[in-house]
C-alpha cells in the first residue's frame, strides 16, 4: 500500500510522459478547465500534477461502501463504484478504477463452485460476443465525447434499480437460448464498452435460465470476470488505462475487500429485501442526477 501510495502522489510516468491519456482525456489533462466544473473535478486524476489526497479518499471510501453492498447482497461493486465516481469524476476514469477491484473480487466467485466447465460451454457465446462487442463499442470513447455514453449510463443505472425494485425477471428462453445468448453477448458487451456497467442484459439473462441458486452465482462471477478483463483490456488498448490509474485502481482493491467482509456481517443482521429496496432507489437517484446534470452540461 505505501510503495503504491508513492507511485501515485509521485510516479514518473503518472504526468505528462503518457501522451495517449492527455490527448484521449483533455478535459482532466494537461490544462485547467474553465467554467462551473468544481475545483476538485478539474484536479482530480491529473496526470500532470500531484495526485490529490482527496481523490485517494474518495476512492477508498466509494469501493468501502461498494464492497460492501457486493457483501450483502452479492453484486453491484461496479455499479456502485463507477456510478459514483462518474457522478464525480468522470465516466472513462470511473470505468478504469474499478478494473482491478472488480477482476479480485469476482474472479473467485468465477472458479469456484464446480460448475466452472459446465458454464463456459454453456455460455461461451455470451461470454465471446460480450468480450468482442466490448472492444469494439469501447473505441468510441477514445474520441473524447463521453457526455452522450455518460447519459446513456445514467439510463441504464435507472433502468437496472427499477427491475430491481420490481423483481422484473425474463421468461425461460428455453429453446431459444441458442439464439438469444449472442444477442444477449452483443448487447450486454456493447453496453459494456461505453458504460462499464455489465449488468444489463447480460444479469437478467442468467436470471432467465433458472440456474440453481449456487451456480447463478458462479455464472454471474464469470461473466463479470470475463467483462472486467474485456474493459480493462479495451481501456488500455484504446490509451485510456495509465499507469496511475492502474495504481490507483490497485489501491482500491484493498477497501473492497474490506468493505465486503464487513457486508457480509451485515447481511446476517439486516432484512436483505429492505437491503435491496434501499439500494436500488439510492441507485435510480444516482443514475437519474447523472442523466439531468448531463443534460444540462
Amino acid at each position: 500500500m505505501v510503495v503504491w501510495w508513492i507511485w501515485i502522489v509521485g510516479g514518473p510516468d503518472s504526468g505528462p510522459n503518457d501522451h495517449r491519456f492527455n490527448e484521449a482525456q483533455p478535459r482532466l489533462v494537461g490544462r485547467r478547465v474553465a467554467g462551473s466544473v468544481p475545483e476538485f473535478t478539474k484536479r482530480v486524476l491529473d496526470g500532470q500534477d500531484v495526485m490529490q489526497l482527496e481523490t485517494v479518499i474518495l476512492v477508498v471510501v466509494v469501493f468501502l461502501i461498494a464492497g460492501g453492498v457486493k457483501g450483502v447482497i452479492g453484486f453491484g461493486l461496479p455499479t456502485v463504484s463507477i456510478t459514483i465516481i462518474a457522478a464525480v469524476v468522470g465516466l472513462t476514469e470511473a470505468m478504469a478504477l474499478m478494473v482491478l477491484p472488480s477482476l479480485v473480487t469476482n474472479f473467485w466467485q468465477g472458479v469456484t463452485g464446480g460448475k466452472l466447465r459446465y458454464l463456459l460451454r454453456r455460455l461461451w457465446l455470451v461470454l465471446l460476443l460480450g468480450a468482442a462487442c466490448t472492444w469494439m463499442t469501447s473505441s468510441l470513447l477514445a474520441a473524447g465525447e463521453v457526455l452522450l455514453f455518460k447519459i446513456l449510463l445514467g439510463i441504464v443505472i435507472c433502468l437496472y434499480s427499477i427491475s430491481g425494485l420490481f423483481s422484473i425477471t425474463w421468461p425461460s428462453p428455453g429453446r431459444k437460448e441458442v439464439w438469444l445468448s449472442p444477442v444477449v453477448g452483443a448487447a450486454s458487451g456493447a453496453i459494456t464498452g461505453v458504460t462499464g456497467v455489465f449488468v444489463m442484459p447480460a444479469v437478467a439473462y442468467l436470471q432467465s435460465l433458472r440456474m440453481p441458486s449456487a451456480m447463478l452465482i458462479q455464472a454471474m462471477g464469470v461473466w463479470f470476470t470475463v467483462a472486467t478483463v474485456s474493459v480493462g483490456l479495451s481501456l488500455n488498448g484504446h490509451g485510456l488505462f495509465p499507469r496511475h490509474l492502474v495504481l490507483l485502481s490497485a489501491t482500491a482493491v484493498l477497501p473492497a475487500l474490506i468493505g465486503m467482509v464487513f457486508g457480509r456481517r451485515f447481511r446476517a443482521r439486516l432484512s436483505e429485501q429492505v437491503f435491496r429496496k434501499i439500494f436500488f432507489l439510492a441507485l435510480g437517484g444516482v443514475g437519474l442526477y447523472i442523466v439531468v446534470t448531463s443534460l444540462l452540461t
